[in-house]
């Protein structure tokens, strides 16, 4: 199979600091005083001791590279709370590796190279995402370039609780395989999204609502994307109801925590219903869903935010989008022109 350019599909910006940082400065605080919104690092070795050492930090993992071979390494991260995006290019010694990371759950691409485990199965380079096991395990490799999206386990299943309105909910993934390839297709894209535009926009993602947003889009990709129990629990028929007092109290409840971290389990909680049965009450009363209201509900904030902002006092479009949730600038002026009939910065302009 032919190996694909080092930053086609998929980027992750390869380039995340001015500069390689040292061994010692991987992993520390960038500033003593301010911790930025997005994490980025980038550390390149051709020393072998180093380059374990970090990918011991990196991926909770304990490395064992051959001796007496060339070794290189580049290694780039971008992380938020809660979720980071690694790619590591490694090449000349054959290494292997035990990884123990029983809190992180990994969404992984092979961009170059083969990835072994030891329980026979390996992975080439392909445009599919796969699951790394929920578990210790095993693996190993010659040459390889790996992508790899790193979510904090617990707040996965969290998440997929309060969509399920199940709080002794506990998630468990049946298969490493996607369900689907559109669903396949669908994460690589979220994936993709994630390194080109929104760990790069170090102004949104500075807004505590795009982080919280970035993470339940991830977390509900993967959740769809992979065999697991909240499938086979959003599977179950619900009793159809119909609930016009409940979704007017969702209503309410977005039109007055729009501007805070909110997502489909809060609003059915304060509807007093269950997400699926609020979803379906939504699509027959409103012919729309809760969370696509709920950015109405923000876009219309946002409008009413730059018809009233001077921009000569410095502020931009972007800066007003980010605190209300956009972090992709071409996707949020596009759903501002099918709103209000102009682009954002008309209206900005006055």
């Amino acid at each position: 199979m032919p190996r694909p350019a080092p930053d086609a599909q998929v980027s992750i910006p390869p380039d995340v600091t001015s500069a390689p940082v040292s061994r010692r400065a991987w992993g520390a605080d960038e500033t003593a005083h301010r911790r930025p919104a997005v994490r980025k690092l980038r550390f390149v070795s051709h020393d072998p001791s180093e380059g374990v050492e970090v990918l011991e930090r990196v991926y909770a993992a304990r490395v064992r590279v051959s001796p007496g071979n060339p070794f290189s390494m580049h290694q780039a991260l971008g992380a938020v709370e809660r979720l980071s995006l690694e790619r590591v290019r490694l090449s000349g010694a054959p290494a292997a590796a035990l990884i123990d990371a029983p809190g992180t759950l990994r969404v992984a691409r092979v961009l170059g190279g083969r990835l072994a485990f030891t329980d026979a199965t390996s992975t080439a380079a392909g445009p599919s995402p796969f699951l790394f096991p929920v578990r210790s395990y095993s693996c190993r490799w010659d040459e390889l370039d790996l992508l790899t999206l790193s979510l904090d386990l617990a707040a996965v299943e969290a998440h997929a609780a309060g969509l399920l309105d199940a709080e002794d909910f506990r998630l468990r993934f049946t298969a490493a395989e996607p369900v689907s390839p559109a669903m396949a297709r669908y994460l690589a894209g979220s994936v993709t999204a994630l390194g080109q535009h929104q760990l790069g926009n170090e102004q949104a993602m500075a807004s505590p609502l795009v982080r919280a947003e970035t993470f339940r889009a991830l977390a509900t990709a993967v959740l769809h994307a992979f065999p697991n129990s909240f499938l086979e629990r959003s599977a179950v028929p619900e009793p159809e109801r119909a609930a016009p007092a409940g979704v007017r109290r969702a209503v309410s409840f977005m039109e007055e925590h729009a501007a805070e971290d909110i997502g489909l389990g809060e609003i059915a909680r304060a509807a007093r219903m269950s997400p699926r049965g609020l979803q379906a009450a939504f699509r027959r009363e409103l012919s729309t869903t809760p969370l696509a209201h709920l950015r109405t509900l923000r876009l219309e904030a946002v409008r009413a935010e730059l018809l009233t902002t001077d921009p000569g006092a410095g502020a931009t479009v972007a800066e007003v989008a980010g605190r209300w949730g956009f972090s992709h600038p071409g996707r949020f002026a596009a759903a501002y022109r099918d709103r209000f009939g102009e682009n954002p910065a008309a209206t900005l302009r006055g």
